[in-house]
């Protein structure tokens, strides 16, 4: 955007009011980032992967689609600019360069240029409206923060980090095999999250609605703040996306790692919040006699939180418990602790702002790299490189005659060249073929009406 444009959009501009504003940590600052932007930020991929093949010369190509979508963003002193738009990768890059972003939000493609947007509504018709948007999920660990207990808020460690692993694992699984998406990138939010961008072309070209029924199936927690269940899984048995999810990832997590790690049932405070998720009064009652008794006591060398959820299952799953209700017990409290928890007002709707990749967190200084879906489990949120550490590598390194790219002088290539390889490059050659199915089909049509 123009200084010009910047100037007739004032409306835009929001700035916050005195000591609302981040204050800066030791691993981020504008120096810094103004050199990240202007060596590392692969500017032209990101172009690359916002045009869908639309910045090529076939003629089915539409020049204008990068032109219309939004970009917002979050200046030094929380300044926001939003309706951004540009028309080539050398604008992008200029003015991201030119204004050092401390943070860069992705919005949907709309109908009509939106840094123009001004100019049709005095038109008085209602033409700019979002016409396009990846279908996104943003899941975030503080939503968990009643299920660990090692850290809370936008704290995370490598006990509670695995919670984004097994959701990563759910999604993706479902994404792919129940709604038959394939260009799905996961990104780390760069402190206590994830965000999933799925860009097949018809997830891209859904309507609020549908976005809204895709959400809608990932969603089973029915409870509010105050209610001890939260977990409501219908019928006699799990429909087919919860049975794969529950016998493939979350039971296993449940008892191998999360039990046992945030010790979900070693004292009286925290296995209360168990009991109380079992519908039968006489059955809690039984399992916290046996477990007050034996609090002193060394029942065995094996894990205590592991002897006693086998307790617990033994009672619940017994053919003395004849409540399908009880039975049911055991699967909803493994769900209530592991399944994925989705800000679900991001997913319905077109017009939702989402960080970019490869933007720095201004709180931590960590890069947003992409996570492979493949190898989540190796993935540690702890050793993702920081602005400062990229900069030290970048000086440390010298100039390297054999690196193509300033990033590969760093350990932020490894993520750019996954970013390349396993998502852009299959993506753009899907986009293309789609670009070309869609250009011979109208030649045909026109060909069709002429000879009638």
């Amino acid at each position: 955007m123009t200084k010009e444009q910047a100037d007739n959009g004032r409306d835009d501009m929001v700035i916050d009011g005195p000591g609302q504003a981040n204050a800066v940590p030791d691993e981020f600052n504008a120096n810094y980032l103004r050199i990240y932007y202007g060596k590392l930020f692969p500017h032209a991929d990101m172009f690359k992967w916002m045009s869908y093949g639309n910045d090529g010369k076939h003629p089915g190509c539409d020049k204008s689609y990068f032109g219309r979508r939004e970009f917002s963003f979050t200046l030094e002193n929380d300044i926001y600019i939003r309706f951004q738009s540009f028309n080539s990768v050398t604008e992008l890059e200029n003015s991201i360069k030119e204004k050092c972003p401390f943070k860069i939000d992705i919005g949907p493609v709309y109908s009509v240029d939106p840094a123009k947007r001004h100019a049709y509504a005095q038109s008085g018709d209602n033409v700019f409206t979002p016409v396009e948007r990846e279908l996104v999920f943003d899941i975030d660990i503080s939503d968990y923060d009643d299920v660990r207990y090692c850290c809370t808020g936008a704290d995370v460690c490598l006990e509670c980090w695995p919670l984004m692993t097994i959701a990563i694992k759910v999604i993706d699984t479902s994404l792919r095999d129940d709604f038959g998406f394939n260009h799905i990138l996961w990104v780390y939010s760069g402190r206590r999250g994830v965000h999933c961008w799925v860009c097949d072309g018809k997830a891209r070209r859904l309507t609020n609605e549908q976005r809204a029924a895709i959400a809608d199936y990932f969603y089973v927690y029915k409870g509010n703040e105050n209610s001890h269940k939260k977990i409501s899984l219908p019928g006699l048995v799990l429909y087919p996306f919860l049975a794969r999810s529950y016998t493939e990832v979350l039971k296993g997590f449940f008892e191998a790692k999360l039990l046992p790690n945030q010790n979900l049932l070693a004292s009286e405070e925290r296995y209360e919040k168990i009991l109380e998720m079992i519908p039968d009064a006489s059955v809690a009652s039984e399992l916290r006699r046996r477990w007050q008794e034996n609090k002193r006591a060394s029942m065995s060398k094996d894990d205590i939180n592991i002897v006693r959820w086998e307790q617990l299952k033994s009672i619940l799953q017994s053919g003395k418990q004849k409540m399908q209700g009880l039975r049911r017990c055991v699967e909803e409290i493994v769900f209530s602790y592991t399944y994925p928890r989705l800000d679900m007002e991001v997913s319905k709707h077109m017009n939702h702002l989402l960080k970019a990749p490869f933007c720095v967190h201004p709180k931590t200084g960590r890069v947003c790299v992409p996570i492979d879906p493949n190898n989540c489990d190796e993935f540690d949120p702890t050793t993702v490189p920081t602005l400062s550490q990229l900069l030290e590598e970048l000086n440390r390194g010298g100039p390297r005659q054999d690196a193509e790219n300033e990033w590969d002088r760093t350990s932020l290539g490894e993520s750019v060249t996954f970013f390349r390889t396993s998502f852009l490059q299959p993506l753009l050659k899907s986009c293309k073929e789609e670009i070309e199915n869609s250009y011979n089909a109208k030649l045909q049509q026109s060909k069709n009406a002429l000879s009638w």
